[in-house]
């Protein structure tokens, strides 16, 4: 059997994220299970629009682990994805020219939508026939939040996206816009979550998500408060991928930790220490994400949806996903 074996990375505004698989016709083996690094690339873009010197540093440091990494498993391919915080930053060229210099190969800035898109490819590569479809793929970031719907439980997931939609808002975005003290005042809220609807609104004209019958939620602000919400006290990916959660659940854990002070939060190990700051910013966005989908679904087909999945699979599967399977096809 033909076989190719990859590296992805997924850099993103608050982490960045390395894994080596070998992918044939069958799917995707891990070699090298993912590693994350939380960098803050995205430290003050959003005000800025530049990178910071600090977070270069501390991205660099983690393209040199990562090299390291690469070294002792040769791989016929590197794919080194960077979104939101990338985009906007006015000097990412420096970034990039530092990391091909460091791993070899130039960063792809890649836009929202095929963010959208691999992130849906990633979560609904491993999802039992038995969940119902449509599936709306919701992947909240630090910089951006992508909505992706498709699926009919049938046909593969590479041909599966109906609509996707790139928001601009995330958990360090919305923490270094909005959510400045430390806890956050209620006018503070407030203005987030205008903020958050807004763009929901927005996504919304492009993403009919009241079709949506599952959420599936990825990306560590998820993972983490889906993680929370079943009384983890140390974070435990096997427990919580595939997890069901009430959204009741959610509102609950999610107000919780949006309103509780940084001091607290730090006491709880499931958190991993780089979202500590920005975790709240997340909350809120999934928040009002799941509540605003919720009722689309209740308003399109009578049914509001009461829970959703959380998924360990999202962005980067599907970088690796995709990209073996062309190198592959190129064979």
């Amino acid at each position: 059997m033909k076989s190719v074996t990859v590296a992805g990375i997924d850099c993103g505004t608050n982490s960045i994220r390395l894994k080596v698989s070998r992918v044939d016709e069958n799917g995707v083996e891990d070699i090298v299970p993912r590693i994350l690094r939380v960098i803050r690339l995205g430290q003050d873009v959003d005000k800025t629009h530049r990178f910071a010197d600090e977070a270069l540093e501390r991205a660099y440091a983690a393209a040199r682990e990562f090299a390291g990494i690469l070294a002792e498993h040769p791989v016929d391919g590197i794919r080194f994805v960077a979104t939101s915080a990338t985009r906007d930053a006015e000097n990412r060229e420096e970034f990039e020219d530092a990391i091909e210099r460091i791993l070899g190969v130039r960063p792809e800035v890649i836009p929202g939508t095929e963010e959208a898109d691999l992130s849906f490819l990633g979560a609904t590569s491993i999802v039992r026939r038995d969940v119902e479809a449509p599936y709306l793929v919701v992947d909240l970031g630090g910089g951006s939040t992508e909505l992706v719907l498709g699926g009919d439980g049938v046909t593969k997931p590479v041909t599966q996206v109906q609509a996707a939609f790139s928001m601009n808002i995330g958990s360090v975005r919305m923490t270094e816009r909005h959510l400045r003290n430390d806890p956050p005042t209620e006018a503070q809220i407030d203005e987030a979550i205008q903020d958050i609807d807004e763009h929901i609104d927005e996504a919304f004209r492009t993403v009919p998500a009241g079709k949506a019958r599952t959420i599936i939620g990825v990306s560590g602000t998820v993972t983490t408060m889906t993680a929370l919400s079943m009384g983890l006290t140390e974070y435990d990916h096997s427990v919580v991928d595939g997890a069901r959660c009430t959204l009741e659940d959610a509102f609950a854990v999610d107000d919780r930790f949006l309103r509780m002070p940084r001091e607290e939060r730090l006491t709880y190990k499931t958190i991993h220490p780089g979202r500590v700051d920005v975790v709240g910013g997340g909350a809120l966005v999934w928040s009002r994400v799941l509540a605003r989908v919720s009722e689309a679904a209740q308003a399109d087909h009578g049914q509001a949806i009461d829970s959703f999945m959380a998924s360990e699979h999202g962005l980067l599967d599907g970088i690796v996903l995709d990209y073996g399977t062309r190198l592959l096809a190129a064979r």
